[in-house]
């Protein structure tokens, strides 16, 4: 698979290298940054979150790139694109984006321009048709990155995680298409 590497005004999104794992998970793997994400991961958890990224870019050429910060090469977080897969899920199967960053990083636009990347490489890199976004309703910066993005809120595709406790339980789902996409853009 071809490596992937989208750059912006201030970001590089790329595949990982194996340094890149302790910064990450130092930055994100927070009680701030974790709180409407599940809690924070144990050791078990961030190495099956990292096989779930692995195993992502393994299968599909996409996943969850690592966010570079062009300035100094510091890890801000990730952003990319997966398959949605919670059991259950309305949007089984479909392409996600979604996002992560440490504390020090929000506020700041990283993340509308990191997924702007992302959106831009699922229509057209990889093809895709439409493009849903996760969150819970009270992560309000979360639902309102997606709005600005373009995105419309579909209450329909609305579904509850059970492996995951209540506030977590209930995903909210956005989407995008292609097409929506390019009014977005223009």
């Amino acid at each position: 698979m071809a490596e992937v590497r989208l750059e912006t005004e201030r970001l590089v999104l790329r595949d990982w290298r194996e340094e890149d794992w302790p910064a990450f998970f130092a930055g994100t793997n927070t009680p701030a940054v974790m709180r409407w994400l599940g809690g924070v991961l144990d050791g078990e958890g961030v190495t099956a979150q990292r096989a779930r990224v692995e195993a992502c870019r393994d299968t599909t050429g996409f996943c969850f790139w690592v966010i570079e910060r062009q300035a100094d090469r510091q890890i801000l977080g990730f952003c990319g694109l997966k398959r949605a897969d919670a059991p259950g899920s309305s949007v089984a199967g479909m392409v996600e984006v979604g996002w992560r960053l440490r504390e020090d990083a929000w506020g700041h636009g990283y993340a509308k321009e990191a997924a702007t990347a992302a959106l831009g490489a699922a229509f057209e890199r990889f093809g895709a048709e439409e493009v849903v976004a996760l969150t819970v309703i009270d992560n309000a910066p979360s639902w309102g990155l997606m709005k600005r993005l373009g995105m419309r809120r579909r209450a329909e595709l609305d579904y509850d995680d059970m492996r995951y406790e209540p506030p977590w339980r209930r995903a909210i789902v956005y989407s995008i298409t292609r097409e929506e996409w390019a009014r977005h853009l223009a």
